[in-house]
């Protein structure tokens, strides 16, 4: 399988630390958006939308990380502990996965990027929306282990590559969430590849948010 990815985004990272926990061996083809190299002919005859990540097996074509997580958990997983077939803990699971992709990391690319990739002051009224999607998560949190019930699981994966970003790349100070806080001690050791992927990649997105305002 060829993935196309940029070692810095969080959700090509979903996709590479599931893929290690699954022993799948991904053929990573780096992109770097910051000089258009998703805008060639070559790549939007892969992928029209032009994004990362981007899955290619055999003739079948996917994108959308959360997306490609769960496709490469039913076609790979030797069991379902990650993504289990009962369908109200799926359904959980994929709350949180929609969760990440539509207001957590979505919250935090709102406030950040316009500062760290467009020199523009900080937008108006985003620092609250991010933080009140830090207490949506810290309050699930609250509830359970993990953050779709007591069990780890992909949705664990996705929000661990938002929450290192957050932390090791923003300088995000999540002191206050105690529950976050908590919950990454025990998955950012538990889950394989968390430093190399996650951390080492983080660092590599850090120089962009020197100057932004939390």
């Amino acid at each position: 399988m060829n993935l196309y990815h940029m070692e810095l985004s969080p959700p090509c990272q979903s996709v590479r630390l599931l893929a290690k926990t699954l022993n799948v061996p991904l053929n990573l083809i780096q992109l770097d958006l910051f000089k258009d190299e998703h805008l060639t002919p070559e790549f939007l005859k892969i992928n029209p939308q032009h994004m990362v990540p981007t899955l290619v097996d055999g003739d079948f074509t996917l994108w959308e990380s959360r997306a490609i997580m769960t496709y490469l958990y039913e076609k790979c997983a030797a069991d379902d502990a990650l993504y289990p077939r009962d369908p109200q803990k799926r359904a959980l699971i994929n709350q949180r996965l929609y969760f990440d992709m539509g207001t957590l990391y979505e919250r935090f690319g709102l406030h950040y990027y316009p500062q760290a990739f467009e020199e523009k002051p900080v937008p108006e009224g985003t620092a609250k929306q991010f933080e009140e999607a830090l207490q949506f998560l810290n309050t699930f949190l609250g509830q359970a282990t993990y953050v779709a019930g007591e069990a780890l699981s992909i949705a664990d994966y996705a929000i661990l590559t938002s929450i290192t970003t957050f932390k090791v790349a923003a300088g995000v100070d999540l002191a206050k969430y105690a529950n976050i806080e908590r919950w990454y001690g025990l998955v950012s050791k538990s889950v394989p590849g968390h430093e190399e992927i996650c951390v080492q990649g983080s660092k590599v997105f850090a120089p962009y948010f020197v100057d932004v305002k939390h």
